[in-house]
């Protein structure tokens, strides 16, 4: 069994595919093909991959669509390729849930760092889930989140987020009662800074709010809206 990560890589393009299935398997990752987003949807929920590298523009199902789809259902990372002049896209990528980007025409190798980088942020990373250091826990009343294994639990059952769900948690929660605005968050979770749609963070907000509610009320209510400026976490009093 290859302990390596599972890729799976979506481009209507062959010589991208190809080209990207070379770099990765230099590095020992195991990676599946798909061309099109309906064949990339139905391999994506019927496997659990580690990540995903999947192209915006495609027949059958654009990367948009698969990416809302699968957040559905699963939390798998994924990487999505845009090619230059599609910044509105990107936006619609945050926003339905992908982790990071890369402009086309790219580089294999900044492709390579992109998805180290971005597997040793997942909470599916197999080689960090055995790292059971305690160095840089954050413990709350209902909510703890472990930073070492990327793992957060509330009232002890263990709640599965997306990269970006899990950095937007940690970054408002090592800061308590601090107020952010949209801005500043789209600037030090995403990276990204763009004068235009913010509703990528409200997006994120509401679905990591969904997925603590559905575990524990407590722990949801700790994220908290500061109307008409952004988001704050608080610490609830235990009763």
């Amino acid at each position: 069994m290859n302990d390596e990560a599972k890729i799976l890589v979506v481009d209507d393009e062959e010589r991208i595919r190809r080209l990207l299935r070379m770099y990765l398997e230099r590095e020992n990752y195991e990676v599946e093909e798909a061309e099109d987003g309906k064949e990339a949807l139905e391999k994506s929920l019927e496997e659990d991959y580690d990540l995903i590298i999947l192209d915006l523009m495609m027949p059958e199902m654009d990367g948009i669509e698969v990416c809302k789809r699968l957040r559905d259902k699963k939390a798998t990372p994924v990487i999505m390729l845009t090619a230059k002049g599609e910044e509105a896209n990107r936006v619609q990528g945050f926003e339905v849930g992908t982790d990071d980007y890369i402009v086309k025409p790219f580089s294999p190798r900044e492709v390579v760092l992109r998805v180290k980088a971005l597997l040793r942020r997942s909470s599916r990373t197999k080689y960090l889930q055995t790292d059971t250091k305690t160095s840089d826990v954050l413990v709350f009343p209902h909510l703890t989140i472990n930073k070492d294994a990327h793992r957060v639990t509330a009232d002890g059952k263990e709640v599965n987020l997306t990269p970006k769900e899990y950095e937007l948690l940690y970054f408002l929660a090592k800061s308590p009662d601090k107020v952010f605005d949209r801005k500043e968050l789209l600037k030090e979770v995403w990276h990204y800074e763009f004068f235009g749609d913010l509703r990528t963070v409200d997006t994120h907000v509401k679905r990591l709010r969904e997925k603590l509610n559905k575990v524990s009320q407590d722990a949801a209510r700790m994220i908290v809206t500061v109307w008409g400026v952004g988001y704050k976490f608080e610490v609830l009093d235990e009763e």
